[in-house]
């Protein structure tokens, strides 16, 4: 059975009010919405994970629900921005969307971030999970990005969604792989450098991460355009003791 092309006006308004009684079927109907005012054939949603911390790369995903079954809508109906569900919810949802759906997920490493800014870097790898999402599908796609800032370099069509992750089905999908992939690292680099915190922290510079790099440096996955403040002030201490 083949898989059906959810650009079907028929096909579109019959799955919509099927579903009208799930959790989450508001967040499909969103997309639908948006794919049929696009006149695409196909829907990207992409988001990132790891724009504040201080440590490892940043994240970025991008997701196509080539089909928008009643079956698919239930299996994911705890689907929502993954910051507003349980860290058990993402890893339960986590392969139940790759499962369902065109994805890829693209990362750009601390050394870029520093040398290119954390905007830029983010763009980046969002720009080359959409890339790889559309070599995929080899068809026209309509992108919705996250947030207010348009992917710079895209060439295709694209949308901004302000909350994306709490309206888009395919949105909140790629964030739920972006960070559940990302935290998966951290706990994978606090095993490396364990005094950090960053399984806890997840690499945000709390008060443990702070005090850690004052006392034993930083690492080669931190990003030094982040904790420049941190280590300019370090120094400024040490010099002043040496003074006394």
């Amino acid at each position: 059975m083949g898989i059906k092309n959810i650009n079907n006006g028929a096909d579109l308004q019959d799955t919509a009010s099927k579903n009208a009684g799930c959790k989450n079927a508001e967040l499909f109907d969103f997309d639908i919405e948006q794919l049929k005012k696009s006149k695409c054939n196909f829907l990207i949603g992409t988001d990132e994970a790891g724009r504040g911390p201080a440590v490892a790369p940043v994240f970025a995903a991008a997701v196509c629900f080539k089909k928008h079954s009643e079956e698919i809508i239930q299996k994911l109906n705890k689907l929502n921005d993954s910051k507003q569900i349980t860290e058990k919810a993402r890893l339960a949802l986590y392969p139940l969307i790759k499962e369902n759906a065109v994805y890829s997920i693209q990362t750009v490493d601390e050394a870029m971030i520093d040398r290119i800014n954390i905007l830029n870097a983010t763009c980046e790898a969002m720009k080359n999970a959409c890339m790889d999402v559309v070599r995929q599908l080899k068809t026209t796609c309509i992108v919705l990005v996250d947030g207010n800032n348009k992917i710079r370099g895209y060439e295709f069509p694209q949308r901004t969604v302000i909350k994306g992750d709490a309206k888009s089905a395919s949105i909140a999908a790629a964030s739920i792989l972006a960070k559940v992939e990302r935290d998966n690292l951290l706990i994978k680099l606090d095993r490396e450098f364990p005094m950090y915190g960053w399984k806890n922290n997840k690499g945000y510079l709390s008060q443990e991460h702070i005090k850690a790099i004052k006392k034993y440096g930083i690492t080669k996955y931190h990003r030094k355009t982040f904790v420049r403040n941190i280590l300019d002030n370090l120094n400024i201490e040490q010099q002043k003791l040496k003074l006394v």
